[in-house]
């Protein structure tokens, strides 16, 4: 019986060595460190901004009017055609008529006057010679003569403004194009006593339209004449218009503590989908590299630690900006020049060659997750039982 106990005994002990021993060794993780590596390879770059702006021809007039009346005729409306000298309105003429009529009788009368006032002054020249009369009187003879032609060029001058006037009742316009807006009606009367008063406004070419955007201070710097644009409006959300960059206005908006800046878009409108006043959102396309060497930010942000690559030796450089490689248990920094970047793509200048592989990240793996995966996927491990 105490030889049986012992046996016992010391199988209980073999147990607790062997189970303390697969806790120690054959239970504990190995870890490995490697590299996560991608190659330098071509990319497109772009950086760009938004704005929000409208669209407006590129050339408008507002046709008004330098004389009071009252609109007698309108010959155009809305979205007429018209051609630059076309008659598209008309003032009533009867005040201008008898203005000018006032203004011809007397001219007409100063013009006489004058006739006389000369015949007068030669007379008195004749007689002034000859001692005949006082030098006063000669004077005074030619002073009138003198107000007599001043006189007569003031009501010329009279006549001339009373025609312009009567001019200005027919409304020409100024360029070929078409009437965006009429503010005004047949029987209304106009004042043009302080201002001039608006009539239409004439869109010189639909097919030509612009964008005028404002852009936040914070990316004014980068916006450049001649940079591609593309914009949405919200009548036909599906379709994209492009332009390109005409104008970067140097004056200031502020509004609400925000200051901003109108950039000039230009954007062809062939088929006339545009249309003044639309709200167009802008993307400015302030950088664009297209297949340029180029890595991922990542691999310039990477940055070894003798913690994090175990047994490998680090070769560093001085270099700004760098990327890491590896080369056998070695793990090498090398300087590179950077040109533009997009946020996820940054432009390789020079350096390194295109299709080397550079470290991005690292991958620290435990040889009992393989094992376990490996398991989980061999072929041979018992699958689920079949039922009956």
């Amino acid at each position: 019986m105490k030889r049986i106990s012992k046996i016992w005994i010391i199988a209980g002990v073999l147990a607790i060595l062997a189970v303390t021993t697969f806790l120690l060794t054959g239970n504990k993780k190995k870890e490995e460190v490697s590299f996560v590596t991608e190659k330098v390879s071509k990319a497109n770059i772009q950086n760009s901004i938004t704005a929000t702006g409208s669209i407006e021809p590129v050339t408008s007039v507002t046709v008004g009017t330098q004389v009071s009346g009252i609109v007698s005729k309108l010959y155009v409306d809305y979205n007429s055609v018209v051609k630059k000298g076309q008659v598209i309105a008309e003032l009533d003429k009867t005040n201008l008529t008898s203005e000018l009529n006032t203004a011809k009788a007397n001219m007409s009368n100063a013009q006489h006057n004058l006739t006389y006032q000369q015949a007068n002054f030669n007379r008195y020249a004749t007689l002034f010679k000859k001692g005949l009369v006082s030098a006063d009187d000669y004077e005074s003879a030619r002073l009138t003569y003198q107000q007599a032609k001043d006189q007569v060029a003031q009501t010329r001058e009279s006549v001339r403004k009373a025609q312009t006037n009567l001019g200005y009742a027919t409304i020409t316009s100024p360029i070929d194009g078409v009437v965006l807006s009429k503010s005004v009606e047949e029987g209304q009367t106009v004042a043009a006593s302080f201002s001039t008063p608006e009539l239409f406004t004439i869109a010189q070419d639909l097919t030509n339209m612009q964008v005028v955007a404002d852009v936040d201070e914070a990316d004014i710097g980068e916006v450049k004449q001649g940079e591609r644009v593309t914009f949405t409006v919200d009548a036909y959300p599906n379709d994209t218009f492009e332009g390109t960059v005409k104008q970067v206005r140097q004056q200031a908006t502020t509004t609400n503590n925000v200051v901003t800046y109108e950039v000039v878009i230009s954007a062809p409108n062939a088929d006339l989908k545009l249309k003044p006043g639309l709200t167009a959102n802008v993307t400015i396309y302030t950088a664009e590299r297209q297949g340029v060497v180029s890595v991922t930010n990542k691999a310039l942000r990477f940055t070894p630690t003798k913690e994090t690559v175990g047994n490998r030796k680090i070769v560093d450089c001085n270099g700004k900006n760098k990327v890491w490689i590896e080369e056998g248990n070695t793990v090498k920094a090398i300087p590179v020049n950077i040109g533009e970047t997009d946020g996820t793509h940054t432009q390789i200048l020079g350096g390194i060659d295109e299709g080397k592989r550079v470290i991005t990240e690292l991958k620290v793996v435990s040889n009992q997750e393989e094992a376990t995966a490996s398991q989980e996927s061999s072929p041979f491990a018992p699958g689920p039982r079949k039922r009956k």
